[in-house]
């Protein structure tokens, strides 16, 4: 099944959907160094020593000054400034390193999203897009925590449609300063921010991105927001009223702040995932320790099969979803080391290929948050009337789970950008799907090979069902294309369906590469847990696969044209029956006696 010969660190964007990739090639979290480890768990320490114990006065704000002093002390740990190169006050430290840091900030509920909000959209656009001025002025004391940042992007009237935003900007008598007039709202970080990264339209129509001072006269907030989730995150509405800003507080080219907000949302995307992926394993954890003590009916819960088919449900996604996270980080790191071997800037280099990789990060979105999602739900059912209260942890977990399936552009923008971005590379000749998509309409005018074919490798069946669901992708978006064309974006229905067929396929994939790479370094016997995982993943995503693409095919196709093609999909989307109810018994009880996620 082996016809890659290319290496990860070369790939393309979206060429997963065309292209087989080697296991030996593909990051996964097993590659950590003892050094990103340590970096982790000095950030998994802070998390469990500063934050959780003082998490409800962080979600009552009774404080104000908590959550800007604990970003302070994170900030003295070189946390914030991780990822930002040595020269602007940053530890430099690569893009695995980052993504470990983020899992294990991930765990610690608003304050996480405080965090997210400073490095990422409030740091990240001043880096990339800032004059060498302003990033010597202003990255250092962000880098250290010294000073807070906040985005300020989201209108009353402009959400997801971020360029129809209301807010202006006019130069003043002097021609030396922009006068800010308007409306910001669920501005996180409000409440304590010092710089504002703020985006107006120049002279009605352009666009552009500014940094702005938050103490400047003309500055007013709202009041916090009651929110239902994340509550500890500071969250205003922001007025401006004629805010002198000095022309050289422009960020990046007059009317180009597009490209500051959509570029800054890749990295914002894979880190959400990131983060989630952290979250969800504690509440694994803790519904896991839970169902250990809960006694009913004299027997702890977690003995009952019903439990143990959450507990391993909620291990099989994670375990998917974790492996397509540090699969991307490889990529993405291997993309930078690679540009700047070329002689790129580092800072540029890491925009670039997250750029290069915006499909698999805005797949990376969608899933995460709903597999974070799924296991909070399922924690909360575990704890019975107990994950009810606000007594048990869980209660927080659930709530705060909700608005990552909001974040950093709606699940369902991010599904539609992950199938219209391969299309759109595929038109521009950046990937060849055409090709593919020609051969596998060659493939179902001919007769079905049904021999059987002998193998040692342990994941034949896994790599063949991947392979095919491929093709099953190929059939029903090239389809799609030739019958809408240019109007192929207003089928939100089919895209959306085609969306999830493609994630699935990344999630396999990534589940697939992780689990043989473990079994090539330590043999089946040693990884016959991770093996169940995998297979069981398989299994159920090639069932969603089915019918994901029959409803998208449904919905365009008819008479012999939809016969053909369900034929098609039917056999694209066989896969050999297993038990999974043994092989979740089996994921279930490695977790139970260990009393945590351990995979």
């Amino acid at each position: 099944m082996s016809t890659a010969t290319q290496k990860n660190s070369v790939s393309k964007g979206g060429e997963f959907i065309v292209k087989e990739s080697i296991a030996s090639e593909t990051y996964t979290r097993e590659d950590l160094t003892e050094e990103q480890l340590m970096f982790g768990q000095t950030a998994k320490d802070f998390v469990t020593t500063r934050v959780l114990p003082n998490v409800v006065k962080i979600d009552k704000q009774t404080d104000p000054t908590l959550v800007p002093t604990l970003l302070e002390e994170i900030g003295e740990l070189g946390i914030l400034g991780s990822g930002i190169p040595e020269e602007y006050g940053g530890l430099g430290l690569d893009f695995n390193t980052d993504t470990v840091l983020s899992e294990e900030i991930g765990q610690s509920h608003s304050f996480g999203v405080a965090v997210a909000a400073h490095t990422g959209i409030g740091t990240l656009p001043i880096l990339y897009f800032g004059t060498e001025e302003q990033k010597t002025k202003y990255i250092p004391d962000l880098a250290s925590g010294k000073m807070k940042a906040s985005y300020c992007l989201t209108e009353p009237g402009s959400g997801s449609d971020a360029l129809g935003a209301k807010t202006k900007a006019i130069l003043d008598a002097s021609g030396n300063n922009y006068l800010i007039n308007g409306q910001k709202m669920w501005i996180t970080n409000a409440g304590f921010a010092d710089i504002l990264i703020v985006f107006a339209q120049i002279d009605g129509d352009k666009f552009t991105g500014f940094i702005v001072d938050a103490k400047s006269p003309g500055i007013t907030l709202g009041a916090e927001e009651d929110k239902l989730g994340i509550k500890g995150s500071s969250t205003r509405q922001i007025f401006f009223e004629n805010v002198s800003v000095p022309k050289e507080n422009v960020l990046g080219e007059i009317g180009k702040g597009h490209k500051i907000a959509f570029n800054v949302l890749n990295i914002g995307r894979y880190k959400l995932c990131a983060m989630v992926m952290g979250g969800a394993k504690k509440a694994c954890t803790t519904a896991i320790q839970y169902a250990n003590e809960r006694i009913q009916f004299k027997v702890p819960i977690s003995s009952f099969g019903a439990i143990q088919h959450k507990l391993s449900e909620m291990a099989i996604q994670l375990y998917a979803c974790e492996s397509a996270t540090y699969r991307v980080s490889g990529l993405i790191k291997d993309k930078i080391d690679t540009l700047v071997e070329g002689g790129m800037d580092k800072v540029k280099a890491k925009l670039e290929a997250a750029e290069e990789y915006s499909i698999e990060c805005a797949i990376l979105k969608v899933l995460g948050s709903e597999v974070l999602d799924y296991v909070v739900d399922e924690g909360v059912q575990i704890y019975g009337g107990m994950g009810f209260s606000e007594e048990a942890p869980l209660a927080r977990a659930y709530r705060d789970s909700r608005i990552n399936r909001i974040f950093e552009g709606t699940n369902e923008i991010n599904r539609l950008l992950a199938v219209g971005m391969l299309v759109k590379k595929a038109m521009k000749g950046q990937l060849d799907l055409l090709g593919p998509a020609m051969a596998i309409q060659k493939e179902l005018m001919s007769i079905p090979d049904f021999s059987m074919v002998e193998s040692e490798d342990i994941f034949y069946a896994e790599k063949k069902a991947v392979v095919n669901a491929k093709k099953g992708f190929l059939m029903v978006a090239g389809s799609a294309v030739q019958k809408f064309m240019m109007d192929l974006e207003k089928q939100q229905e089919i895209l959306m369906y085609a969306a999830d067929v493609m994630i699935d396929i990344y999630a396999m994939e990534s589940a697939i590469l992780r689990t043989e790479k473990m079994v090539n370094l330590k043999g089946a016997e040693a990884c016959s847990v991770f093996i169940d995982i995998t297979k069981t993943f398989i299994s159920d995503a090639m069932e969603r696969v089915n019918i994901n693409g029959k409803h998208a095919i449904c919905g365009y196709a008819e008479g012999d044209e939809l016969r053909m093609m369900l034929m098609g999909l039917k056999r694209f989307t066989k896969y050999d029956n297993i038990n999974t109810v043994a092989t979740r018994k089996r994921i279930a009880e490695k977790m139970i006696v260990a009393n945590e996620f351990c995979f």
